[in-house]
């Protein structure tokens, strides 16, 4: 579970760091984003069979970190659309 937390904090982090633009985002928004990032890397990595949803794999990774930066960017802007 620890593990599962650390990593959606760097996959969160990694997210931020690809996506354009300064984000205003805090630390718990970018751990859930990484979280729920991880999870989908790790659904489609299973549907594919390189692994189980919860297991770290290089495919699950990537596919983490790719919509891990979607959910960013939909988070900025929901919140900008908000602010306005």
């Amino acid at each position: 579970m620890i593990g599962f937390i650390i990593a959606g904090l760097i996959i969160g982090a990694l997210a931020r760091l690809f996506t354009p633009g300064r984000q205003k985002l805090g630390l718990l928004a970018t751990l859930l984003l990484g979280l729920a990032g991880s999870v989908i890397g790790g659904t489609i990595a299973s549907f594919l069979g390189t692994g189980g949803i919860f297991e770290l794999n290089v495919l699950g990774f990537i596919v983490a970190v790719i919509s891990s930066v979607m959910l960013v960017g939909t988070a900025e802007s929901l919140a900008a659309r908000k602010k306005n």
